[in-house]
């Protein structure tokens, strides 16, 4: 694989909000994994691997693809994940104010958002009791399950 056949699917990824891509083909793997957050640049990450040499024929050279920037320390605050794929809303209707801002204080029952799911607006609780210190999504965007939507520090 090129580097321009793993740009194009970095590409892809981007235009169609995909966090995740893993592709194996004849004895080569790779994996991309895109992290994003609000004021901070896009990084890519990406993984390859070949199978161990067994005969006498050498193997690709793996400096063809390059190498990723180490991953930054991740931040140890607990995150309010998404139960659920859908789309993303920090307040409950275009005119309203957003149910947290970065600072605000939670609490177990504090609603923080909405996902919507097949035309239901789902009220995601934060379930934990906290300081809000960051949004990892941006208003009006697909979600994935699992996917970390706020950070809370514990009070």
């Amino acid at each position: 694989m090129e580097f321009k056949d793993i740009k194009s699917i970095v590409d892809l990824m981007k235009k169609n909000s995909l966090s995740e891509f893993e592709m194996e083909k004849e004895g080569f793997k790779i994996k991309l994994r895109r992290a994003a957050s609000e004021g901070k640049p896009e990084e890519v990450q990406v993984q390859h691997y070949l199978p161990p040499v067994t005969g006498a024929a050498p193997a690709p050279a793996a400096a063809e693809v390059p190498a990723a920037a180490p991953a930054p320390e991740k931040p140890t605050d607990p995150e309010i994940k998404s139960p659920m794929i859908g789309t993303f809303y920090r307040k409950p209707s275009p005119e309203s104010e957003s149910y947290v801002e970065i600072g605000d204080r939670v609490t177990a029952d504090t609603v923080v958002c909405i996902v919507e799911a097949m035309k239901v607006m789902n009220e995601i609780k934060a379930e934990m009791s906290g300081v809000i210190t960051e949004i990892l999504t941006e208003d009006s965007r697909p979600v994935e399950f699992g996917q970390p939507l706020f950070r809370v520090r514990p009070a």
